[in-house]
């Protein structure tokens, strides 16, 4: 096959869609707007990636095809990511894994992997032995392009609810306890969604995924 699931730290920061390519809004320890991009810088990324995993584990999953990223998805300890401390809903519980960002690429919209790339985060969570895991969701109204997190339609369709209300950025939260046996082959589901075969060169955009349909 040649589309696969990695962990997020072994693709190249290049490699990664191009407004993500050295990213560091949810590592930033000043408040930041929310907008992808807000904070770059390709060394320091890279780090802190390396850094989460050195300390925690694998911080993240990715979706390749042939070596370039169609999609990741990142989590972790909150005290990776500082920028939590500043969502207006409130920082996140400190012991609870938090999921921060998902980005896909535009040719790669709309067709399930954003569903794959989710599932494929609390699989490894769950059998890492977390038992719950948190996200900020948007909320508001607009396209979402630029946005570092993921809209409120889509992650109530992955089982979260609201943990701490907020009219833009409300905290959701999942019990990974309730979701059924991990039996799904989520490889074999990427392979099987109509994507791209190779994401073709472009000029750089912006990349966040859809808030409702990714």
């Amino acid at each position: 096959m040649s589309r696969k699931l990695i962990g997020l730290s072994l693709v190249p920061q290049g490699k990664l869609p191009s407004a993500c390519t050295g990213c560091r809004f949810w590592e930033h320890e000043a408040p930041l707007p929310r907008r992808c991009g807000a904070a770059c810088d390709p060394e320091a990324a890279a780090r802190s990636v390396h850094d989460i995993v050195a300390e925690w584990g694998e911080c993240g999953r990715a979706a390749v095809d042939e070596g370039e990223a169609l999609g990741f998805i990142k989590y972790g300890p909150p005290r990776y990511f500082p920028q939590a401390r500043f969502m207006p809903s409130g920082p996140p519980d400190p012991d609870v894994a938090l999921i921060t960002c998902m980005h896909i690429d535009p040719d790669a919209r709309g067709k399930g992997l954003g569903g794959v790339l989710m599932r494929a985060a609390l699989k490894d969570l769950a059998q890492r032995g977390e038992r719950t895991v948190q996200m900020y969701a948007d909320a508001t109204e607009g396209a979402a392009d630029d946005r570092p997190i993921v809209g409120v339609a889509f992650a109530v369709r992955h089982g979260f609810v609201v943990a701490r209300p907020h009219p833009e950025v409300p905290l959701m939260r999942l019990d990974l306890k309730s979701l059924v046996s991990w039996t799904e082959n989520l490889e074999s589901v990427l392979e099987s969604l109509r994507l791209p075969l190779r994401v073709p060169d472009r000029a750089p955009v912006t990349l966040s995924a859809p808030r409702e349909d990714v």
